[in-house]
């Protein structure tokens, strides 16, 4: 099982519409790939934990994860699905996500 997490960093005039995301683009990302999505999950950035600055900014707005069976599943759908996707990036963020592939092990 792999977890394909998309951050997205906080920075001086960055976006993130959380509604739009929990609302529209999750939704149809899980429609547009369909079975190969295993689950998803969606943390919002609340704080840092910083003993000098208790009140810190979170350093991502936002993380998107997916499961899926293996890269090449992973891989597959994008190659296959991935456009529409990431044309609607811009409808809920100004921010250059990053993304990153783990291995699940537990």
């Amino acid at each position: 099982m792999i977890k394909v997490s998309v951050f997205y960093p906080n920075r001086p005039g960055a976006k993130f519409d959380m509604a739009y995301y929990l609302s529209s683009h999750m939704p149809m990302v899980k429609r547009t790939i369909g079975s190969a999505v295993k689950s998803m999950a969606v943390d919002e950035g609340v704080g840092l934990v910083d003993q000098a600055d208790p009140a810190a900014a979170p350093k991502y707005l936002a993380i998107g994860h997916l499961l899926f069976d293996s890269v090449d599943a992973f891989q597959q759908a994008f190659a296959a699905h991935g456009a529409p996707i990431i044309a609607d990036v811009p409808n809920y963020t100004n921010i250059q996500p990053v993304i990153q592939i783990n291995e699940v092990r537990m």
